[in-house]
Formats: C-alpha cells, sequence, structure tokens
C-alpha cells in the first residue's frame, strides 16, 4: 500500500487577489465545487491502493485542513522550510520500506485513472531503490515550468539525465521538440528510507535537524508537532535542489494525466476551459470581446473591446491582466495579501 503525502505549502501570489495569506490557493474552489485541497484527497481515496494520507501543513493551515478535510494525520510544521524539509519530516514518520507519494495539495490531475496508473508504474521503480519524479509530456514550449532531460530508459520510465530550471520560450521551444524533455510535476514517488538515506549523504544538516525535531516532537490527537528548535536550524530548501538535482538515483515516469500546477491565472483559465467550466462570473457581460474570463462575486464584470484578458474581482481589489502576463501578478502580491 502506497502511503500519501499532501504538502499544503506556499501562498499562491500569482492567483492574488483570491489567494491572500488567510485562504490560500490550496483552499479555494477553483475548479469546481471542491477546492483544490478537496479534490487532491479525492484522488487518493482508492483505499486499495492508497493507505489514508498524511497532511504537512503550517500552523496557519491547521484549521483550513480541518474544515475541508476533517480528521487526518497532521504534521504541523513549526516554521516555512520549504518542500525538502516537509518531505523529510513524513519520511521521518513512517517505515523505512513505506512508498510515498508526494503530492503537492493545489495541483489539478484531469484523469484520476492515469494517475493512479502512472503511480504504479512509479511504485516498481521505487521499491529498487529509485527517487522518481512524475514528468508531464510538454504541449507547448512553456516557461513557467522546470524541465526534466530523460536519460536511457529504466523500467517503465528514465533515468534523469538532468533538471532545468524555468527556459526562456526560444529553448523551451528547442526542448518541445527534441522530445526529450518533460516538465517537472512536482509529485514523486520513493521508498522513505532511500529518501532519507540520500538526504543524510547529500545535505546532512537537514537530515539530522528532522531526525531531531521528529524523535522530541509530541503527538496531540491526529496531529504530530515536531520540536521547534530543531526545525528551525533548518536552511529550508526544495526537494528538487536539496536532493534530486543531486542524487545518482533519480527516475522520471512520463504521465499523461491532464496536470496543471494552476500557477497563475492564465492555467487557470486553460483548465477551466478543458474541463468544460463556465469562464464568465455570473452577469458578465462582454461586447466584442472574445478570449476573456472573469471572477467575482456579487458584482456585474462588462468587457468591451478587449480580447485574451482576465478579470478578477475581490472585495475592493480589481485586478484586470492580459493572459499572457499571468507570472507578474506575484509582484502584486507581494504587499497587497492581506
Amino acid at each position: 500500500m502506497i502511503q500519501p503525502v499532501v504538502l499544503c505549502g506556499g501562498s499562491g501570489t500569482r492567483l492574488w487577489p483570491l489567494s491572500r495569506a488567510d485562504r490560500p490557493k490550496p483552499f479555494l474552489p477553483l475548479l469546481g465545487e471542491r477546492t483544490l485541497f478537496q479534490q487532491t484527497l479525492d484522488r487518493l481515496d482508492d483505499r486499495d491502493l492508497f493507505a489514508e494520507p498524511l497532511i504537512v501543513a503550517g500552523e496557519k493551515q491547521v484549521a483550513l485542513v480541518g474544515r475541508q478535510a476533517g480528521q487526518y494525520s497532521l504534521i504541523v510544521e513549526p516554521a516555512a522550510r520549504n518542500t525538502a524539509p516537509a518531505i523529510a519530516l513524513a519520511a521521518a514518520r513512517v517505515e523505512p520500506d513505506t512508498i510515498l507519494l508526494v503530492c503537492p495539495s493545489d495541483h489539478h490531475i484531469a484523469d484520476r485513472q492515469a494517475f493512479h496508473e502512472a503511480v504504479q508504474k512509479a511504485q516498481s521503480l521505487a521499491r529498487d531503490g529509485k527517487l522518481v519524479c512524475f514528468g508531464i509530456e510538454p504541449d507547448r514550449p512553456e516557461t513557467g515550468y522546470g524541465y526534466i532531460e530523460k536519460g536511457g530508459p529504466v523500467g517503465e520510465g528514465h533515468h534523469v539525465a538532468r533538471f532545468v530550471e524555468k527556459p526562456d520560450e526560444a529553448t523551451a521551444q528547442a526542448y518541445l521538440e527534441s522530445g526529450r524533455f518533460t516538465w517537472n510535476s512536482g509529485m514523486f514517488v520513493f521508498r522513505a528510507g532511500t529518501f532519507l538515506d540520500e538526504l543524510s549523504r547529500h545535505w546532512p544538516e537537514m537530515a539530522e535537524a528532522v531526525r531531531q525535531a521528529v524523535e522530541n516532537g509530541r503527538e496531540d490527537g491526529a496531529q504530530f508537532h515536531p520540536e521547534g528548535s530543531a526545525f528551525a536550524r533548518i536552511a529550508g530548501e526544495s526537494v528538487d535542489y536539496a536532493l534530486m538535482e543531486n542524487t545518482s538515483h533519480a527516475a522520471v515516469v512520463s504521465a499523461d494525466i491532464g496536470w496543471s500546477d494552476i500557477g497563475d491565472w492564465n492555467s487557470l483559465m486553460t483548465a477551466r476551459e478543458a474541463a468544460g467550466l463556465d469562464l464568465l462570473a455570473d452577469g458578465t457581460r462582454t461586447i466584442n470581446a472574445g478570449g476573456i474570463m472573469t471572477v467575482g462575486e456579487d458584482r456585474r464584470i462588462s468587457v468591451v473591446g478587449l480580447d485574451n484578458v482576465i478579470v478578477v474581482v475581490d472585495g475592493d481589489d480589481v485586478l484586470v491582466l492580459s493572459r499572457d502576463a499571468a507570472q507578474a501578478v506575484k509582484n502584486l502580491a507581494t504587499d497587497k495579501s492581506k
């Protein structure tokens, strides 16, 4: 049985003004009535394949998790330290032979069956000691994602030749044409023991601090609280930087699962289009306008003479952006997310 680990970090600044510090992206109903977090739990509810998910979240998200998920096993991070320490906490709380499936709580996956099939392919590699990433076959020269270059075949996947940061458009086009690159989805499968062994090899200070934080932590019902002072010593780092780019055991399984990280307003619009959901909020009026999405309750939004524009109204805040400028919204959220 596979142990899912659901990570509830991040602030979703590219989806300001809807996503804010007190209501981050995972806990918003952006694609249907259920939130991205609830949809993540929904696709992990096959108890023939998955154990009950283990959730990792910060103190500020505990109440949100409780309201939307009920009584799940929850590791409460004493401080935000990025994905590598968060995953390490979960790995240290289970038996070394446990196969972990690491899932962000704010991604969209349209094809649940294909997702389960990809997990089973990755599980086989993980039992052979591989640290497996899910790679999404690109269908456009996307500059907002990291990439993985596939090496030689291994099992039902490939060795990882290298990880690549977000490229410029010309480089992304070359990656697309080569057929050797996938998008890095941020989802992983590996043995807990393999992960901790590799973390100890490549980032020993982090591994030791996590060990101490778990060893000296405390139980509180379904919640586990790692010891704060040990965890605070960790220099926060992503799992890609801390481990996946350094290990010689990385593998990638290509997954055609209808994936999106819902990383900005443009990707949300694309996901809504693919799901056949309404793009216009109730009461929206358009004249000579195409490629429009509007978001806002209890407001009448009108768009005239514009194409490929997204309008978001939230309380006193109004955001109007062109689709190709969606990545820049995070700069607005820096001092306006409260």
